[in-house]
C-alpha cells in the first residue's frame, strides 16, 4: 500500500502505523476481560444439577472399564472408590478464586450481623431519654407562675392602698412642691408593692415653716385612714403627746408601747401601719434614741413592715439659702440641683442625730407668691367664703417676701396666709 500510494504524506503514514497496533491491543484486552469474566462465572461442583453429575459419573465408569483391559494395575478403581472420588478440573485457579471470594463475602456478611438474645428482634433497643429535660421544663414553669403571682400581688397591694388617688389629691392640694410630692409617691409605691421587706420605710420631710410639710402629713393620714382602719395610723405631735413638763422617760415608754401594739395588730391583718411624727426637732434625745431602734434592719418581721414620716424644720435655713442663691440659674428644676440640695441637708441632719442616716430625705423648697395666692383661694373654699380675687391680692401683698430677680418667695409660706385670712 505504501508503494501504491506515493502521494500520501509521511505524517499520515506514521499515524496509521501507530493506530493499527493500538487497535490490536484494545481487541486483545477486551477478549482477555471477557474470558476472565466467563471463568469467574463458572459453576461450582456442589451447585451443578443432579443429572449432570450422573452423566459424568457414567462417562468416568466407561473410561475406567476400558483402561482395565490394558493391565491389572488399573483394576483397583472399583465402583465404591469411584462413587467417593473427587472431581478434578484443570481450571483450578478460577474455582479457587471464586470459592475464596464467596467465603470472604460470607464472613463479611456474618461479621456485620448483630446478634441479640432474641433473634426475632432485628431492631436496635430503644434509647432511654434523660429526665433532666423534663425537670428543667418543670422548673421553668414553676418560676413563670411564681413571677406571675408576684406581679399579681404587686398590683393587688397597690390597688389596696390606692396610691394613684393619693397622688392626684396631693398634686391638687399641695402647691409649689411637685418634686417633693413625686418623690414621696414613688417611695410609697416601691415599698407597698410587697409585704416582705428588709427594713422599714423612713421618709423625712424637711424645709422652712409654712411650705406644706404638715399639710402633706395630714393628707397622708386622711388617705390611709380611708383605705385601712383608723387603728393603723398614728399622728404623733410632740407638743401635744409629750409636753415640756412630762419626763422624757415617760414619753419614751408611751411612744414605744403605741408603736409595738400597732405593729403587732397590723402584722396579724397583713397591713402596713403608718406613723406620722410631727415637730421632730422638739423631741428629746431619749425619744430620738427610741425611734432609731425601730428603724434598724435587724428586727422581727412585723417591725420591718412599717412606714414612718418625720416632719421637722431642721435644715430649713440651708434650703432657704440654697433656693435664693440658685434661683437665677434654674438649678432647682434640674436633677443635679436636687442632689446638691440633699448633699447640703444630710450632714446637718446627721449632726442632730444618727437616725437620719437611715431615712429618705425629701426637701421642701420656698413658695412663690403665686403659690400663696392659691393657698388663699383653697382656704376660702374650705371656709365657704366667696373667693374675691382683689381681696386675696391685697392680703398677699401684706406678707413678707424674699425678692430675687423677677420672683418673690414667701418668708412664712401658707401658714401666715391662713392667719391673715382669719
Amino acid at each position: 500500500e505504501e508503494a501504491a500510494d506515493p502521494e500520501v504524506p509521511a505524517v499520515s503514514r506514521k499515524m496509521a502505523s501507530i493506530s493499527s497496533p493500538l487497535r490490536a491491543i484494545v481487541r486483545l484486552r477486551r477478549r482477555y476481560f471477557l474470558q476472565r469474566k466467563s471463568r469467574l462465572h463458572l459453576e461450582l461442583p456442589w451447585e451443578k444439577p443432579v443429572e449432570v453429575v450422573h452423566t459424568r459419573m457414567l462417562q468416568r465408569q466407561l473410561s475406567r472399564s476400558r483402561t482395565g483391559l490394558y493391565g491389572p494395575s488399573m483394576s483397583f478403581f472399583d465402583q465404591r472408590s469411584f462413587e467417593s472420588s473427587q472431581y478434578f478440573t484443570f481450571d483450578t485457579s478460577a474455582e479457587h478464586h471464586s470459592m475464596k471470594k464467596y467465603r470472604r463475602k460470607k464472613s463479611q456478611r456474618k461479621s456485620r450481623m448483630v446478634l441479640y438474645p432474641d433473634k426475632t428482634k432485628r431492631y436496635l433497643p430503644i434509647e432511654e431519654k434523660s429526665k433532666a429535660k423534663r425537670c428543667l421544663f418543670l422548673l421553668m414553669a414553676i418560676m413563670f407562675f411564681q413571677i406571675l403571682n408576684a406581679i399579681e400581688n404587686l398590683d393587688d397591694n397597690l390597688q389596696r392602698y390606692d396610691l394613684d388617688g393619693l397622688e392626684k389629691t396631693m398634686h391638687r392640694e399641695v402647691f409649689g412642691q411637685k418634686v417633693a410630692v413625686d418623690s414621696i409617691v414613688e417611695l410609697l409605691k416601691d415599698y407597698l408593692a410587697t409585704h416582705v421587706h428588709n427594713k422599714p420605710l423612713v421618709i423625712s420631710l424637711n424645709g422652712p415653716t409654712g411650705v406644706g410639710k404638715s399639710h402633706v402629713g395630714w393628707l397622708l393620714a386622711k388617705h390611709f385612714r380611708s383605705v385601712m382602719n383608723n387603728d393603723f395610723v398614728l399622728q404623733y405631735f410632740v407638743m401635744h403627746h409629750c409636753p415640756s413638763g412630762v419626763a422624757p422617760l415617760t414619753c419614751e415608754i408611751d411612744l414605744s408601747k403605741k408603736i409595738s401594739d400597732m405593729v403587732t395588730r397590723a402584722e396579724i391583718e397583713e397591713k402596713t401601719p403608718l406613723f406620722i411624727l410631727d415637730e421632730v426637732e422638739l423631741m428629746s434625745p431619749v425619744l430620738l434614741d427610741t425611734l432609731s431602734r425601730f428603724f434598724e434592719p435587724n428586727q422581727t418581721n412585723e417591725f420591718l413592715n412599717a412606714i414612718y414620716i418625720l416632719i421637722s424644720n431642721i435644715g430649713g435655713g440651708e434650703i432657704t439659702k440654697f433656693v435664693i442663691q440658685n434661683e437665677s440659674a434654674e438649678l432647682l428644676h434640674q436633677h443635679r440641683g436636687a442632689e446638691e440640695l440633699l448633699s447640703i441637708i444630710q450632714p446637718v441632719l446627721s449632726n442632730v442625730h444618727p437616725l437620719w442616716k437611715s431615712a429618705d430625705i425629701v426637701p421642701f423648697v420656698l413658695l412663690e407668691k403665686a403659690h400663696v395666692l392659691n393657698c388663699f383661694l383653697e382656704q376660702m373654699r374650705r371656709e365657704g367664703l366667696y373667693p374675691d380675687q382683689k381681696h386675696i391680692e391685697n392680703l398677699a401683698n401684706q406678707l413678707s417676701y424674699y425678692t430675687t430677680g423677677d420672683k418673690q418667695y414667701s418668708k412664712m409660706g401658707c401658714k401666715q396666709a391662713k392667719v391673715s385670712l382669719l
